[in-house]
């Protein structure tokens, strides 16, 4: 059984701040200072360029890959660490697109991530090949799914409502069809139970620094299937994808395995940082977290609606169609989203007008959830967010 208030200790919160945005960038491991303090002295300080030998540099894209293959049902192999989340999702959507070249259709949803759709848009317009990205709303997936469609990529929880997809079911649908499936993990990886293996995922990505913990600008993942490893094109053939990167061939030529879908130098104190947050989840159930979150977000969700009625709940009011995380719409979300912060209350605000609070149960418990409820109905009733300074929107929001 997992010890929620023991992962709880493992992590740097500050006093007085109750700090719902973990889904948006997880707080600090206690751990994490240590283990990056260690890398750069003892590793980058003593050991200088040996160290990509020495300290196995080299291999933590792969060994770490490994280790979030767990989290997401991923058998070893078939998850590697590196980039950025958007270079993934263009390697991703890229290698879909060469499976099923007769078809030119990529389908998506309105709410999918923008720099997945930018990239995407991006990758279309460079391959000049008169591929269409296709977008529908969220509920019109499955019904979108027609034989002209080639590749299927979306978001397994949308960022702004934290509404839900059913990644076994549109999986299967798509596959049924000769689809190719691409799916960003990036707000459900570490937040719930996923299998990626029993749902058939063809593409997975995802980032690290959200419920991972892995610090701002932790590398991307990127999963591919057993099945199509073997043969899936890299479309950025970096150097570190290589078959053999230290023979500096001139040709290219990709490397075995899920080794080809590496491409630049490895964030190494970025990856010593993210091993640290790891290590918290080797004692924790995927299963027992969703059921807490699941218990945090519903005593949330009637806790603000019984005190603060302005505010209207914009995720799906059924947990099982949600993921970790919970969205109400107000007029003035970002002002007051700007004074709940003022007040202690850290979450983060979406354009238009959604307010947005996350569940981690590795560092939130019930006593954190009756406090912020307390402090939202106060910004909310005596309206502090109707204050100027609060009204000045800064660059990130």
């Amino acid at each position: 059984m997992t010890d929620f208030s023991a992962t709880k200790q493992k992590f740097e919160l500050p006093a007085g701040v109750i700090y719902l945005d973990g889904n948006s960038l997880g707080p600090l491991p206690h751990a994490a200072k240590d283990r990056v303090a260690q890398t750069v002295a003892d590793e980058w300080g003593e050991m200088l360029i040996t160290g990509w030998n020495k300290a196995g540099w080299m291999a933590q894209p792969s060994q770490l890959g490994d280790r979030i293959g767990r989290l997401i049902g991923a058998p070893q192999g078939t998850v590697v660490l590196g980039d950025t989340l958007s270079v993934k999702v263009y390697q991703a959507v890229a290698a879909a697109i060469d499976m099923v070249p007769d078809r030119k259709v990529i389908l998506t949803d309105s709410g999918n991530f923008p720099t997945d759709i930018y990239m995407v848009e991006g990758l279309i317009k460079s391959l000049n090949r008169g591929h269409e990205l296709r977008i529908v709303s969220p509920e019109d997936i499955e019904a979108a799914l027609t034989a002209d469609v080639g590749v299927l990529m979306l978001t397994q929880v949308d960022y702004r409502t934290g509404r839900l997809h059913d990644m076994a079911a549109l999986t299967k649908r798509a596959h049924e069809l000769g689809i190719v499936t691409v799916w960003d993990l990036a707000h459900s990886a570490g937040a719930l139970a996923v299998d990626v293996t029993a749902a058939r995922a063809d593409f997975a990505v995802g980032c690290t620094y959200k419920y991972l913990n892995g610090g701002p600008g932790a590398p991307a993942f990127i999963y591919v299937s057993p099945d199509h490893i073997a043969n899936c094109a890299p479309a950025l053939s970096g150097w570190l994808g290589h078959e053999a990167p230290f023979a500096f061939d001139l040709d290219y030529r990709p490397g075995s395995g899920i080794e080809r879908m590496r491409v630049g130098t490895p964030p190494v104190l970025q990856m010593a940082a993210l091993g640290a947050a790891l290590d918290i989840w080797d004692g924790v159930d995927m299963n027992a977290i969703r059921a807490k979150s699941i218990a945090l977000s519903e005593q949330f969700i009637h806790g603000i609606e019984a005190t603060c009625p302005m505010l209207r709940l914009a995720s799906p009011r059924d947990p099982a169609l949600r993921g970790s995380q919970v969205s109400f719409a107000f007029e003035h979300g970002y002002a007051a989203m700007q004074a709940c912060i003022a007040q202690g209350v850290i979450g983060d605000f979406r354009a238009p007008d959604i307010m947005r609070f996350g569940f981690t149960p590795l560092f939130i418990d019930q006593t954190d959830v009756d406090r912020a409820i307390a402090i939202i109905a106060k910004v909310m009733n005596d309206q502090l967010w109707d204050n100027p300074a609060y009204q000045i929107k800064s660059t990130v929001t």
